[in-house]
C-alpha cells in the first residue's frame, strides 16, 4: 500500500498551499498534487489498457455525444426562434408562452433522477438509444398539432423531456470514465460547447426554416428528429460503454453500488455539490429566461425605436442575430473559462468554483445594461449581451468537471440527475413563466401599445441579473470546501476510503499503530 501522511486543508482562499516539504519523522516527502500529476502522466495506452478503448475511439466517442448534445439544444431553442409565430397561430399571452418551456423543464427535471438511477447501475449506451428514439418521435409529432389545440402542443413539449432525461444525465459520465485530469477538462469543454452553439444554431434554424417554408414555423420542429434518428445509428455503431470509474483506481477491486438512498444521503452531505449545483441554478435561471424571451424582446424594442411595424419584416431578423451572438459568445465563453480555470488553478487549487463566481457577477451588471439600452440604442444592447453571455458561459464545462471530480464514479449519474433536477425546478422549469406573469401584470388593467408591451417585458427581465449576483455568492462559498471534498472522492475511487469509514474518518498507519484522522488530513 502507498504510504501516507498527514496533510492539512488550508489552502488560503485565494493563493496555493500546497507547497511541498519534508515529514518531520524523515519520512516520504509531502506530495500535495502528485495524484492529479499522474493522472495527467498516464499515457492513451494506459487508460486503453484500462477500459479497453482505445484513444482515437474515445474521441469519437465524445464528437457523437457533442453532435446529441447539439441536437439537443438546437430543438430546445428552435421553439424560441420561432416563439413570436407560435403566439400568433395559438393565440396566447406572454404567460402561456413561458409555458412552452417551463412543461418541457419540468418532465425534464421529474425524470432526470429516474435516468440518474438507471444510469448508475444499467448499460448506458441503450438507455440513450430509447430515449433519443423516443424524443426524435416526439418532436416529430409536435410540429402536426393544429393551432386549436394549444395544450396537445404543451403535452408533446413535455414529453420531449424523456428523451433529453435520458441523456443529459449520463453522457458526461461516459467522459469521465474515457479520460482522467486535464483531457478530461477539455473534453468536457469540447461536449459543452454544443450548449451555446446549439442555442444559437436553434434560434437559427426556426428562423431561416419559417423563412424557407414560407412562413410555416411548424417545418422549423421537423428538422431535428430526423438527425435524432442519425444519433440513434452512431450510438449503435460506434459506442462503447466504458467500466465505471476504472480510470481512476488504485486497486483491482471494482467500486460497488450503494442503495439510492445511500447516494442521495452522501451527496447531501456534500458541501461543493451542492453549493455548486445551487450556484448552477442561477445560472439556469438566467439562460432559461433570456433563452425564450431575449429574440421577443429584441423585436419588441426595435418596434419602439422604429415607431412602425416595418420592424417587424425579415430585414430585422432579431432571431437570426441573437442566435449567432450567442453561437459566438458560447464558443469564446466555454472554452476561455476552461483555460482560465486550468491555468488558475496551477496556483489555487480553488480556481474552479471562484471562476464560475466572477462569471456571474461579472455577467449581471452586463445584462442589466442590455435591458436599460435597449430602447436607446440596439447596438449597445448587443455589445452588452455579448459581454454579459460571454461571461455567464464561463460556467459550462467547469461545473461538469466539480461535479465529476467531487463525486465518487458510482454515484455520478444520480449526481448529474439531482444537480439537474434542482437547477430545473428552481431554474429555467420557472424563470420564464415568471417572466411571462410578471410582464402581464404590470400590463394588467393598463391600454395596451407596443411601448407598454416592451416595457413590462423590460423590468420583468431585470429580474436575471440580480439573480446572478446571487448565483457568484453560492459559488463563492463553494471555494470554501472544494479542496477537502475532491480529496474526499479521490480517496473513495482508489479505494483508500470506504463507505464503512464513519464521521469522515479513516485509518491511516503510524509508525506500525493505527490513527484516526479527518478524510481533509490525508494525502497519497
Amino acid at each position: 500500500m502507498a504510504s501516507r501522511h498527514a496533510y492539512n486543508d488550508t489552502a488560503p482562499f485565494l493563493t496555493q498551499a500546497d507547497n511541498t516539504e519534508e515529514m518531520r519523522d524523515g519520512g516520504p516527502v509531502s506530495r500535495a498534487s502528485d495524484d492529479e500529476e499522474e493522472s495527467e502522466g498516464r499515457g492513451a495506452d494506459d487508460v486503453e489498457a484500462v477500459t479497453g478503448i482505445s484513444y482515437r475511439r474515445s474521441v469519437i466517442i465524445v464528437m457523437i455525444l457533442f453532435y446529441i448534445n447539439l441536437l439537443n439544444y438546437m430543438d430546445r431553442f428552435t421553439v424560441a426562434g420561432v416563439l413570436p409565430d407560435i403566439e400568433n397561430a395559438f393565440q396566447i399571452k406572454d404567460s402561456d408562452s413561458g409555458l412552452v418551456q417551463t412543461v418541457f423543464i419540468c418532465s425534464y427535471m421529474v425524470l432526470a433522477p429516474v435516468f440518474g438511477y438507471l444510469g448508475d447501475r444499467y448499460n448506458r449506451k441503450y438507455i440513450m438509444c430509447c430515449g433519443i428514439s423516443f424524443w426524435s418521435v416526439v418532436t416529430l409529432c409536435s410540429s402536426f398539432i393544429p393551432k386549436q389545440h394549444f395544450p396537445l402542443f404543451l403535452l408533446t413539449r413535455g414529453l420531449v423531456g424523456v428523451g433529453e432525461a435520458s441523456y443529459s444525465t449520463i453522457a458526461p459520465t461516459l467522459i469521465a470514465d474515457l479520460f482522467v485530469a486535464d483531457q478530461r477538462s477539455r473534453m468536457l469543454s469540447f461536449f459543452y460547447f454544443a450548449i451555446p452553439v446549439g442555442c444559437g444554431l436553434g434560434y437559427i434554424l426556426g428562423s431561416k426554416v419559417t423563412s424557407a417554408a414560407s412562413g410555416d414555423w411548424h417545418w422549423a420542429l421537423r428538422v431535428t428528429p430526423a438527425l435524432g434518428l442519425i444519433a440513434v445509428l452512431l450510438l449503435v455503431i460506434f459506442v462503447k460503454e466504458p467500466p465505471r470509474g476504472a480510470v481512476e483506481r488504485r486497486t483491482d477491486r471494482p467500486l460497488t453500488n450503494t442503495s439510492w438512498a445511500s447516494d442521495i444521503k452522501a451527496l447531501l452531505k456534500n458541501p461543493s455539490f451542492v453549493l455548486s449545483t445551487l450556484g448552477f441554478t442561477t445560472v439556469a435561471f438566467v439562460t432559461g429566461a433570456l433563452g425564450l424571451w431575449a429574440p421577443s424582446y429584441l423585436m419588441r424594442a426595435r418596434t419602439v425605436l422604429c415607431k412602425d411595424e416595418q420592424c417587424q419584416t425579415p430585414d430585422y431578423d432579431d432571431s437570426l442575430i441573437f442566435g449567432l451572438v450567442t453561437v459566438v459568445t458560447g464558443l469564446l465563453g466555454v472554452g476561455a473559462g476552461v483555460e482560465i480555470s486550468k491555468r488558475y488553478r496551477k496556483v489555487n487549487p480553488r480556481a474552479d468554483p471562484l471562476v464560475c463566481a466572477c462569471g456571474l457577477l461579472g455577467s449581471a451588471p452586463f445584462l442589466y445594461l442590455s435591458l436599460v439600452f435597449a430602447d436607446t440604442s440596439l447596438v449597445a444592447t448587443y455589445v452588452f449581451i455579448f459581454i454579459g453571455e460571454t461571461l455567464l458561459s464561463l460556467n459550462w464545462a467547469i461545473v461538469a468537471d466539480i461535479l465529476l471530480y467531487v463525486v465518487i464514479p458510482t454515484r455520478r449519474s444520480t449526481a448529474e440527475a439531482m444537480q439537474i433536477m434542482v437547477s430545473h425546478l428552481l431554474g429555467d422549469a420557472g424563470s420564464p413563466y415568471l417572466i411571462g406573469v410578471i410582464s402581464d401584470k404590470i400590463r394588467s388593467g393598463k391600454p395596451d401599445s407596443t411601448l407598454l408591451k416592451f416595457r413590462s417585458l423590460e423590468y420583468a427581465l431585470m429580474l436575471c441579473a440580480f439573480v446572478g449576483v446571487i448565483g457568484g455568492a453560492f459559488f463563492l462559498v463553494t471555494a470554501l470546501f472544494i479542496v477537502k471534498d475532491r480529496k474526499k472522492a479521490e480517496m473513495f475511487s482508489q479505494g483508500l476510503l470506504t463507505e464503512s469509514d464513519s464521521d469522515d474518518k479513516i485509518v491511516v498507519p503510524k509508525r506500525g499503530g493505527s490513527t484516526r484522522v479527518p478524510v481533509s488530513s490525508v494525502l497519497i
